[in-house]
């Protein structure tokens, strides 16, 4: 099989790749990234000879080259986004842009390919803040800021064209993913970054809003069964059961670091900003996914890679990130 992987320089995509290269030795990966300021291609230099992955830097709105790489593959896997909310905030133009007419660009490709599926990657973020319970995947989207409401936009695209033309549509919302590769301006990795530097790690409101936290091997096991297992015209929630306020996280980073908790300082709430997350993975577990990896013991891990590759997030730290990170932050 032969995948098409739009953004796969990116966090989740570049460890998707990996993992679907070290699985199954027959396959053949193209990816396709634009190389933005979160794409980074060393994400993926201990592959990048490898004879079945091919590199390739361009746009997904770009639909001559999109169809150009698109007839030759099976399957479009799209990680291709805008996704941190507070540049969506400042500057909501990108997020439409690539999000929305991105994901029409492929949608239009896959149709005219006859693809054997196309794999939307959302994110649980479309459907709002939950005070109590967990969302479903059949629930009313009620995003609240411009990326929520960019991806909830694809979202209902790629939907549409399974219901209209019945493209073997398939769509995954995971809770909030960590690991390696992710880029510093995340929650985690810009504390773990900012904690090992002494750095003060800005915590919005009253550091008790919720997240669901999964490990990023787990969400790209759990894509994968979908790719394979999944039923077309379907959308899965990928959660992991572990609930953790803002504070909480950053109070066991700075604890395995050995840092003291002055280093957190609570700032001025984001606009926008949804109280809780929640996802009933029901459906995707009774595909037979559970997730492998226990909360503490994998950012442990996180927290690990990141001490032992200061070279790659501090090169990112030095260059347009420190500019972003006084205007958002400072």
């Amino acid at each position: 099989m032969k995948l098409l992987v739009t953004g796969g320089a990116g966090f989740i995509g570049s460890n998707f790749i990996r993992y679907i290269l070290n699985k199954y030795r027959d396959y053949k990966v193209v990816n396709l990234d634009k190389l933005t300021y979160a794409g980074n291609i060393e994400n993926l230099k201990d592959i990048e000879k490898n004879h079945r992955y091919t590199f390739v830097e361009g746009d997904i709105c770009d639909l001559p080259l999109v169809e150009s790489l698109a007839k030759h593959v099976d399957v479009i896997v799209n990680f291709a986004a805008e996704t941190h909310v507070d540049r969506s905030i400042l500057e909501a133009g990108n997020f439409i842009r690539t999000d929305v007419y991105g994901t029409y660009v492929l949608l239009e490709t896959a149709k005219k390919y006859k693809h054997w599926r196309y794999v939307q990657i959302s994110t649980d973020e479309v459907y709002g803040s939950i005070e109590i319970g967990s969302f479903r995947e059949n629930d009313p989207l009620n995003p609240t800021n411009p990326y929520s409401a960019s991806k909830g936009g694809g979202d209902l695209l790629a939907h549409s064209y399974w219901s209209t033309y019945k493209l073997p549509v398939i769509i995954t919302r995971s809770s909030n993913n960590f690991g390696p590769y992710q880029y510093p301006e995340k929650f985690i990795p810009l504390f773990i970054t900012s904690a090992i530097d002494n750095l003060t790690l800005p915590l919005y409101g009253d550091g008790k809003n919720v997240r669901d936290w999964i490990y990023v091997i787990d969400n790209c096991e759990a894509i994968d069964m979908i790719l394979h297992k999944g039923k077309e015209g379907e959308i899965y929630n990928i959660g992991a059961g572990n609930e953790k306020a803002n504070i909480e996280i950053a109070q066991l980073i700075v604890g395995e670091l050995g840092k003291p908790l002055d280093l957190i300082k609570f700032v001025k709430d984001r606009l926008g900003h949804d109280r809780r997350y929640s996802l009933d993975s029901t459906k995707i577990c009774s595909l037979g996914f559970t997730p492998r990896y226990e909360f503490k013991e994998a950012l442990r891990e996180t927290i690990k890679w990141y001490k032992e590759n200061e070279g790659w997030w501090r090169r990112i730290k030095k260059g347009e990130f420190k500019d972003y990170y006084q205007k958002v932050y400072v």
